[in-house]
Formats: structure tokens, sequence, C-alpha cells
């Protein structure tokens, strides 16, 4: 086992979705016989047509919801059984930045921790950490209208890291934003999650932005949704800009978007 891998075992959550089956209220199915092991420190995108259950899913692993059937556990106990251990070890970002308005940046990074009950001088230093992190030192002071979509989504991202968390779940985070930006966001989170080891789950409609960032995709059915691809990401650890325009890496995207196209027709 190399040092790399080793680090990530230690600083990432294992996960195991079992037999899971999700139905709504208004009876939908709207999962059905979901089966998932997430290795320790791994990167995991998850990709499907709109209304597949992706986001449901993603909320499962979260604890924000419960299965009729099956089960959610991570590597050291069941979600189930570890409420208090799960809101530290967890962190959730959306699609939207949900910032606070009346909060500057650094304020709006240190709430997770203001509401664990950390120390008003630990918590602030841990906040400037992870802003710096994400390339934000500059705009620590700043309130959420003075940044741009990009800069939300790191300010989003950096309160997600502030308490350090085993596994980060991400719900289509960029989608919003326009492809410059996207792919410089995708660039930095991936270097971060090489640097920290959690392990990431990442819920995303795009093929390419699935294949740069993940170890791992796979792709889920129409409702009720399943697992029908799962498929390893066989390209370099290291990756920049450049190996989107490499024949391997077009190679990886067909693979995806072939499966999406065969569920789809």
């Amino acid at each position: 086992m190399d040092r790399t891998t080793s680090h990530r075992r230690e600083a990432g959550v294992g996960v195991r979705v079992g037999g899971v089956r999700r139905v709504f209220d208004n009876g939908t199915v709207a999962l059905d016989g979901i089966d998932l092991d997430v290795a320790p420190g791994q990167f995991l995108a998850i990709l499907g047509p709109s209304g597949c259950g992706k986001s449901t899913l993603l909320r499962l692993i979260a604890g924000l919801d419960r299965p009729q059937a099956g089960s959610v556990s991570t590597q050291e106990a069941a979600v189930e059984q570890q409420e208090h251990a799960r809101r530290a070890d967890i962190a959730y970002v959306f699609q939207d930045a949900h910032l606070l308005p009346w909060r500057d940046v650094l304020h709006n990074v240190a709430l997770p921790l203001e509401l664990m009950h950390v120390d008003r001088g630990t918590r602030l230093t841990a906040s400037r950490r992870a802003i710096d992190r994400v390339g934000l030192t500059d705009a620590i002071e700043r309130y959420p209208n003075q940044l741009s979509g990009g800069m939300k989504m790191r300010v989003s991202l950096a309160r997600a890291l502030v308490t350090e968390p085993k596994l980060l779940l991400m719900d289509e985070p960029f989608a919003a934003l326009d492809e410059i930006t996207r792919h410089r966001l995708d660039q930095q989170l991936r270097q971060l999650w090489q640097q920290t080891g959690m392990t990431v789950i990442f819920v995303t409609h795009s093929t390419t932005e699935a294949v740069f960032l993940a170890e791992r995709a796979v792709v889920m059915s129409r409702r009720p949704g399943r697992i029908i691809e799962d498929h390893l990401i066989e390209l370099p650890q290291e990756r920049n800009g450049e190996v989107r325009a490499t024949p391997q890496f077009a190679a990886q995207t067909q693979v995806l978007y072939r499966a999406l196209e065969r569920e789809d027709g």
C-alpha cells in the first residue's frame, strides 16, 4: 500500500448502500434495489437522467432522508446509529451556495463550527485556513452580494471543508456556472481531494466533469433509479486542463455517454 492510498483510507470514510428502496408519500418509487460500495478516500461521480433519484440517493447517504427498505452505512458504523458523529464527519454542498447575506465570507465559513459550539478563536482560525485553501483570502471580508457565482461556490466549499469532513457530498454544485469557471473549480476540487484524502461523492449531469474529477463513475437509470453502469476512470492521477483534449479522456467520456444514451433510447 503506497503512502497516498494509506492517507486516503485514514482521512476518508467508506460508504455502503445495500438494497435501498425509497418511495415518496405520493407513491412514486424513486429508488429501487440500489447497491453501492464506496471505498474510503474514493472520488465517485453519479450520473443519470433528470429525476432518476441522484439527489435522493445523496440525501439518504447524508442521513437527511430514510429508505423504506435496505440500509446505508459508513465504514465506522451505521448512519442511523451515529447521528452526532455524522454531523461532524459528513459535509454537504448544494447547487445553490446558500450563503447568509448579512455575514461576510469569514463568518459564513465559520457557521458550521459555530453551530457545533466551537470556541470563537478556534473556529475563526479554522475558517481562515479553509478560505485560504480555496484561494479566497483576498475576499475574506466581502459579503455575498460582492461575490461572483464562482466565488460563492468556493465559499460554500470552504464552509464544507472547515469541519474537516471524512465524507463530502456534492449535488451538482457547479451546474449554474459558466464553462471556464466550472473547469477551474473542477481542477481546484480535485486538488483539494488529493490533499485531504476525504471521500467525495459528486452528482453531475456532465460526463466530461465526471471523467475529469472522479476515480469511478456510476450511471443511474430512469425512475425508479437503479445503477446500470459502474465504470473505473482510466486516467492519470495528476490531471490538468490539457487532459480534456486527449484521446484517453474522450474514450472514458464515451463510455458514460453510451450508458446514458442506452437509457434514454
